[in-house]
C-alpha cells in the first residue's frame, strides 16, 4: 500500500479533477460490461462437473457404447383411476405416435407400442402390446392389463403396480450444436404437446419429467433468480442505505458503484466464456451485497469528519486517509476467500467465486476512484456535531466490553465450544432433485412421477462379459439374473432393466409358451438365435441398441431407485459392489454411473478439495495480515475470530438442519474473506490508537468502537441483509448457502464486537505483565 502522504496526494488529485476520474471511470466499465452480451444460460446439468470428472467420463462413455438417456416423460394419469380402458389407450397409442414428433427424438416407449412376444405355433410373433387396428374389447383390454402389469419391462417403469398411471418416454438426442435453444425447443413442443391432449381429453391430467426438463429447470431457476432476487435486493439494500447514511447522496454515489460493480463482474465473466447456472446466478446478488462495505466505510468516515467541521473535500481526503488501508485489507482478503472457490470441482461455483472477486476489486477501485470525485460534486448537507458528541451508542458499547472483558471472553469461548460440538450432527446428503423447491414444476411433477410411477433417480451399468458375442453366454446370463434379483430385494429400488427379461421371454415363446421354461436359454448359440430373430423383428426405433453394445460383448443394466440421500446411495452401490464380487464370476467389469451417480460423488470430492482452497486462503489472508498490521502476533490471533464464526455457523447448522450440501461445502472459503473485513477495519483503528495516539489498550478499544463501531455494525446488516435474500430462491443450493453465510456473518460480527476486544486486551496484559517482570528482574540484579 502507499504511504499516508502517498495516499493524501492522491486523494487531493481524486477530489480536484471530479470529471476526469469520472469520465475514466464509464469508459472503462462500459468496456468490461459490453462482455455481457457473450453471457447465456446453460441448459445442461452436466456443467456441475469439470471435463475430466471420472463419473462424467464413464457415464459419456457408457452412452457412447449404447444411447444417450436424455428424455422427456410424459406421466398421464386418467381421471378415473385406470388406464386400462378403451379410451385412454386410444389416448396412449395417440400420444405415442405424437411423442416421434418431439424434436430430436430418437426413440418412443410406452405400453402402447410395448414390442410383445408369444408364440404362434413355431412362430414367433413380435406386435404392439395396444394393437393400432384391433377392438379393444373386454377380453382383449383384461389381456392387455394382465401382460403389463406382469411384465418386468413395464411394471413400475411405465405403468405403475395398480394400473392408475402410466408414462411415455421419449428420448431424445440433442445435436450439441446450440444447447441454449436446443432444450428449450424440445421443452416448449413437450409442453405445448401435453397441453393440448389435456384439452382435448379432459379425461386426462398430463405431467412432464425427465433429465431434459431437470436441464431446463436449471436454466429456468437462474432466470428466476436473477428475475426477482436481484430488484429484492436493490430495493432493501436502497432502503437499508437510505435508513443509515440519511442521505441522498451518498446512497445514490453507492447505488452505482454497486451497479458499476456488477456489470464489471458480469461483463469480465461473459468475456472469460463463463455461462449462467444457478450458482452463477447470484452474483449479482453477492457483488451487489460485498460491495457497499467498502463505500459505507468511506462514507461513513466522510460524514463523520464532516460533522466535526471539516469542509467537503478535507473530508473525502481525511476519510482516504484513514480507510485506504483498510479498505484495501478488506477487499483482498475477500478476493482471497472467493478465489478459493476456483479450488472446487463444481465449474458454476469456480465461476462463481471469480466473477465475485472480479466485482469485489472492481468495487474497492470505484470505492477510491469514482466516490471521491461523485460525492465532491454531489451536494452534501451534514450537521456540525462537536467531537465528542457522535456514536455515543457505540461508546457505550466499547465502554461495556472494557468493564466486561474477562467475563465475556470466557462467555464467548464456551459458546464456541458449544456449538462446534453440534458440527459432527451435519450429514453430507445431496437429493439432486430436490434442489428446486416445490415451487418449481419439475420438481412438483418429479416427486409425483417417484411416488405413483417411477423414479428419476437411475444407476447404469455396461456389464461385460469380457469376450465378443458373451451376452449370449448361459453363464454369463446366469450372473446377470442374479444380481437382478439381488437388487430387486432391496428396500430403495423401484425397478430393473435387464437384458436376462427378454432372454427368459423369447426362451418361454420358444418353447411354446410353456411357463416352465421362463428363464435364461442354456445353450450359447441357441441363445444367439433366439435374439437374433428377436431383433430381426422389432420395427424402426425400437430396438436393442440402447441395452447392447455393436459386438454384443456387454450389455447396459439400469436400476431404479427411490428419491433417496447421497449416503444411501453410495452405502447401496457400495452394497452391490460387495454382492459382485462375492457372487459372480462371469461379470467382468460393474461400475455404477449415470446421474445419479455423479451428483452423490461430487459432494464429497468438493468438500476435499474445499478444504484445500480454504488452507490456502487463510494462509494468504494471515501473511496479508500480518505484513499490513506490522505485527506477527496481532495477524495471527486476528484469525481467531475470523474461523470460529464458520465454525459456530456449521454448529448451529447441525442442531436446526443436519444436513450439509454440494453447496454449502464453498462456504468456509468464501464467508472467510469477508468476516475479515470487520476484523481488519477494527484491528486498524486499534492500532492507530495505539501507535499514533499512544492510548491504553482499553481506551484503543473504546476509540475503535467509536470511530469504526457503526460502520462495522452497518456493514453486517447490510451482509446479512444481501445474503439471506439468496435464501429466497427456488434453487435451494444458493438458499443454503445464503442462510448459512447469513447465519456466519452475523456470528462474525458479534465475535469482533464481544471476543475480538478482550482477546486484545488479554494479550496486551500478558505483554505487560511479562515487560514488568523483565523489569523487575533486571532492577534485582542491578541492586
Amino acid at each position: 500500500m502507499a504511504t499516508t502522504n502517498g495516499v493524501t496526494r492522491y486523494a487531493q488529485w481524486v477530489v480536484n479533477h471530479p470529471f476526469i476520474v469520472i469520465v475514466l471511470t464509464l469508459f472503462m466499465v462500459f468496456a468490461a460490461a459490453s462482455g455481457g452480451r457473450f453471457l447465456g444460460f446453460t441448459t445442461d446439468y452436466r456443467v456441475f462437473f469439470s471435463k475430466d470428472n471420472p463419473e462424467l467420463v464413464a457415464f459419456e462413455s457408457l452412452e457412447k457404447m449404447y444411447t444417450k438417456n436424455d428424455n422427456v416423460m410424459f406421466i398421464v394419469t386418467p381421471k378415473d383411476g385406470n388406464v386400462f380402458t378403451p379410451e385412454t389407450l386410444k389416448i396412449i397409442q395417440e400420444l405415442t405416435r405424437e411423442g416421434w414428433q418431439v424434436p430430436y427424438s430418437i426413440r418412443v416407449d410406452s405400453i402402447a407400442n410395448f414390442q410383445h412376444t408369444e408364440a404362434e405355433g413355431d412362430e414367433l410373433s413380435v406386435r404392439d402390446l395396444v394393437p393400432e387396428e384391433e377392438p379393444l374389447d373386454a377380453a382383449r383390454l383384461e389381456k392387455i392389463k394382465t401382460i403389463a402389469l406382469n411384465e418386468p419391462l413395464l411394471k413400475q417403469r411405465l405403468i405403475s403396480k395398480t394400473g392408475h398411471v402410466t408414462g411415455v418416454n421419449v428420448t431424445v438426442q440433442l445435436p450439441g450444436k446450440n444447447p441454449v435453444q436446443e432444450v428449450p425447443e424440445v421443452v416448449t413442443f413437450a409442453r405445448t404437446l401435453a397441453a393440448g391432449f389435456m384439452e382435448k381429453y379432459p379425461s386426462i391430467e398430463i405431467r412432464l419429467s425427465g433429465i431434459v426438463m431437470m436441464n431446463n429447470a436449471f436454466s429456468e431457476a437462474s432466470k428466476k433468480d436473477m428475475s426477482s432476487l436481484v430488484p429484492i435486493s436493490f430495493v432493501l439494500m436502497l432502503i437499508t442505505l437510505g435508513l443509515l447514511l440519511k442521505g441522498f447522496s451518498g446512497t445514490a454515489g453507492t447505488l452505482l458503484i454497486i451497479v458499476f460493480s456488477i456489470l464489471v463482474a458480469m461483463g469480465t465473466g461473459g468475456y472469460l466464456g463463463f455461462p449462467i447456472t444457478p450458482p452463477s446466478a447470484s452474483t449479482p446478488t453477492i457483488v451487489l451485497t460485498v460491495a457497499i462495505a467498502n463505500a459505507v466505510h468511506v462514507l461513513v468516515t466522510f460524514f463523520h469528519e464532516m460533522r466535526r467541521g471539516l469542509e467537503k473535500k478535507a473530508a473525502m481526503i481525511e476519510s482516504l486517509r484513514i480507510n485506504m488501508q483498510p479498505v484495501f485489507l478488506a477487499s483482498i482478503t475477500t478476493v482471497f476467500g472467493f478465489l478459493s472457490m476456483n479450488f472446487a470441482d463444481v465449474p458454476p461455483f469456480v465461476h462463481l467465486g471469480n466473477m465475485v472477486a472480479i466485482g469485489v476489486l472492481a468495487s474497492f477501485v470505484l470505492t477510491v476512484f469514482f466516490l471521491p470525485a461523485f460525492m465532491t460534486l454531489m451536494p452534501v448537507r451534514v450537521k456540525i456535531r462537536q467531537a465528542g458528541d457522535g456514536y455515543v451508542m457505540m461508546d457505550h458499547l466499547g465502554e461495556f466490553i472494557v468493564n466486561n472483558r474477562k467475563r465475556l471472553m470466557w462467555g464467548m469461548l464456551a459458546a464456541v465450544i458449544v456449538l462446534i460440538s453440534f458440527i459432527p450432527r451435519n450429514e453430507l446428503n445431496d437429493v439432486f432433485v430436490h434442489y428446486f423447491d416445490q415451487s418449481v414444476k419439475f420438481r412438483v411433477d418429479s416427486d409425483y412421477f417417484t411416488e405413483n410411477l417411477s423414479g428419476l433417480y437411475i444407476i447404469d451399468y455396461s456389464l461385460d462379459s469380457g469376450e465378443t458375442g458373451g451376452i449370449s453366454n448361459p453363464q454369463f446370463m446366469s450372473d446377470l439374473a442374479k444380481l437382478a434379483d439381488w437388487f430387486r430385494q432391496q428396500p430403495e429400488v423401484i425397478h430393473v432393466n435387464t437384458f436376462t427379461d427378454i432372454m427368459r421371454r423369447l426362451n418361454k415363446n420358444m418353447h411354446g409358451d410353456d411357463a416352465s421354461y421362463y428363464r435364461e436359454p442354456r445353450e450359447r448359440d441357441l441363445a444367439a438365435q433366439y435374439l437374433l430373430l428377436y431383433e430381426m423383428s422389432l420395427p424402426y426405433g425400437l430396438d436393442l441398441n440402447n441395452q447392447i453394445n455393436v459386438d454384443k460383448s456387454a450389455t447396459r443394466f439400469t436400476v431404479t431407485l427411490q428419491t433417496m440421500s447421497t449416503n444411501d446411495l453410495l452405502a447401496l452401490e457400495q452394497r452391490a459392489q460387495d454382492w459382485l464380487k462375492a457372487n459372480t464370476t462371469n461379470i467382468k467389469q460393474a461400475h455404477g454411473t449415470g446421474t445419479t451417480m455423479m451428483f452423490a460423488n461430487i459432494g464429497k470430492k468438493n468438500i476435499k478439495s474445499m478444504l484445500l482452497g480454504t488452507t490456502i486462503a487463510l494462509i494468504l489472508i494471515s501473511m496479508v495480515l500480518i505484513f499490513a498490521l506490522r505485527s506477527l502476533k496481532i495477524g495471527l490471533v486476528s484469525m481467531i475470530p475470523n474461523l470460529i464464526p464458520a465454525a459456530m455457523g456449521f454448529g448451529l447448522w447441525g442442531i436446526f438442519v443436519g444436513e450439509v450440501g454440494l453447496a454449502l461445502s464453498v462456504v468456509t472459503g468464501m464467508t472467510l474473506g469477508i468476516v475479515v473485513d470487520d476484523t481488519v477495519h477494527f484491528l486498524s483503528k486499534y492500532l492507530r490508537a495505539r501507535r499514533e495516539k499512544q492510548l491504553s489498550p482499553q481506551q484503543a478499544t473504546i476509540y475503535a468502537f467509536h470511530t469504526v463501531g457503526m460502520a462495522m455494525f452497518t456493514t453486517s446488516v447490510v451482509l446479512v441483509v444481501g445474503f439471506l435474500v439468496l435464501s429466497l430462491s427456488a434453487f435451494k443450493l444458493n438458499a443454503g448457502m445464503g442462510t448459512l453465510t447469513a447465519i456466519i456473518i452475523a456470528l462474525a460480527l458479534i465475535a469482533d464486537f464481544f471476543f475480538l476486544p478482550p482477546l486484545l486486551m488479554k494479550l496486551e496484559e500478558k505483554k505487560n505483565e511479562t515487560t514488568d517482570t523483565a523489569r523487575t528482574i533486571t532492577d534485582t540484579a542491578a541492586a
